[in-house]
């Protein structure tokens, strides 16, 4: 399987590439990376030095829309952009007008969309979703298979534990109405959900809040509490020995 290695992209030094990978027109590859096998980078996406990318990953990706789409993409999106020393697994797809920060851990079969920025230091597990107009903060957890819907926000220093699953749409797809009412969630600094957890349209986890496992948030999480349940309720606080503040070295 050969490789493509456009004329028109610019590589650094010491750059390593598996078979059948993929660099397309204007594409900068920083110097010390290493591509896998059947790597694709679509044009003009950059990627920083000592960055890893494993096999049958996408890098720059445009979306698709249907007819039926609420909303159509871009008629012109910028390239993705990928910091120093990140690592991005195998068969991720990151799509274009995506800026991910330096040193950022993207498991395997992670997506994430157009128009998200990331911050650095962030964990994303194995087969995360971060729909489109997200914005993420630093040094975050997303743990395997936790869905992040669209125009949502998550500060820093926050913990998602896998299968979370967040939504933006309390009408589910009915009625004109809901395209006034589109709204993701907030995850605020230091905010924690627990396993198998929903938060619904527009709700904010405030600072050190903690949702217990598999309970649903119907209405906002105040600072420093926990709550458990469906609907989840009130059941106390965040112990002092567990709050951010207490734990920024850990």
């Amino acid at each position: 399987m050969e490789r493509h290695v456009s004329d028109k992209a610019n590589l650094g030094s010491n750059v390593s590439m598996g078979f059948g990978v993929i660099i397309c027109d204007d594409a900068v590859i920083g110097d010390d990376c290493i591509l896998g096998h059947n790597v694709i980078i679509h044009p003009g996406s950059k990627i920083g030095k000592g960055t890893r990318i494993d096999d049958n990953t996408i890098i720059g990706k445009k979306p698709l829309s249907s007819p039926r789409s609420i909303f159509k993409p871009q008629a012109e999106m910028q390239p993705a952009v990928i910091g120093d020393y990140c690592q991005i697994g195998a068969n991720v797809i990151i799509y274009a007008q995506c800026v991910l920060g330096d040193k950022n851990l993207v498991a395997d079969m992670a997506t994430i969309r157009e128009n998200v920025t990331i911050g650095e230091l962030n964990i994303i597990g194995r087969n995360v979703t971060i729909e489109n107009y997200c914005e993420i903060g630093s040094r975050n957890k997303f743990e395997t298979n936790c869905y992040i819907t669209a125009y949502s926000k998550v500060e820093d220093y926050c913990f998602v534990a896998p299968c979370v699953a967040t939504s933006n749409d309390n009408f589910m797809g009915r009625d004109a109405e809901r395209f006034k009412h589109f709204k993701g969630v907030t995850i605020k600094t230091g905010g924690r959900l627990g396993v198998n957890s929903t938060v619904l349209p527009g709700k904010v986890i405030s600072s050190d809040g903690m949702v217990a496992a598999g309970s649903v948030v119907t209405r906002d999480v105040p600072e420093n509490t926990v709550v458990l349940g469906s609907p989840a309720r009130l059941v106390g606080e965040v112990t002092e020995a567990q709050r951010l503040k207490n734990n920024l070295d850990k």
